[in-house]
């Protein structure tokens, strides 16, 4: 008896669209990418051509941007791209892990250890000296 092996699908970026709008995901088209939200949180993702999607960093939707998290060392802060900054949560950290979580499985991205573990950051700006990452020339580049 002859097997045949079965071939795997190739996926185009209509069809990724498609499965997020079955888990339950908003899709809305902008000149930029695709804005994918749900529940609050929110997402860029972009056709990187052959199905392949590059995903942004997720975060809370303030008004009609992301705000991404930024650890201050004592505290984590959403900041949105025009400079809105709020304190998070302990609910908006456990919402944007499992909205990170299930837009990765959704898209069928892998994901990394770090990232399973809990919410990550976008910058660390704690423990920071003021213009220091200003100077010239920098004392890496002398």
């Amino acid at each position: 008896m002859f097997f045949r092996n079965a071939k795997a699908k190739e996926w185009t970026f209509d069809d990724r669209l498609a499965d997020l709008a079955k888990a339950g995901f908003s899709v809305s088209r902008d000149s930029g990418g695709v804005l994918v939200t749900r529940g609050g949180f929110g997402a860029n993702i972009e056709d990187k051509g052959n199905g392949n999607v590059a995903l942004g960093k997720a975060g809370v939707m303030i008004g009609k941007e992301i705000g991404v998290l930024t650890s201050e060392g004592f505290q984590m802060f959403l900041r949105t791209p025009s400079g809105v900054e709020l304190p998070a949560q302990a609910s908006h950290l456990t919402g944007l892990h499992a909205f990170d979580e299930d837009l990765r499985e959704a898209l069928g991205l892998t994901s990394l250890y770090n990232q399973a573990l809990g919410t990550t950051s976008e910058a660390h700006m704690y423990d920071r000296v003021v213009d220091r990452d200003h100077q010239h020339p920098r004392p890496w580049e002398k």
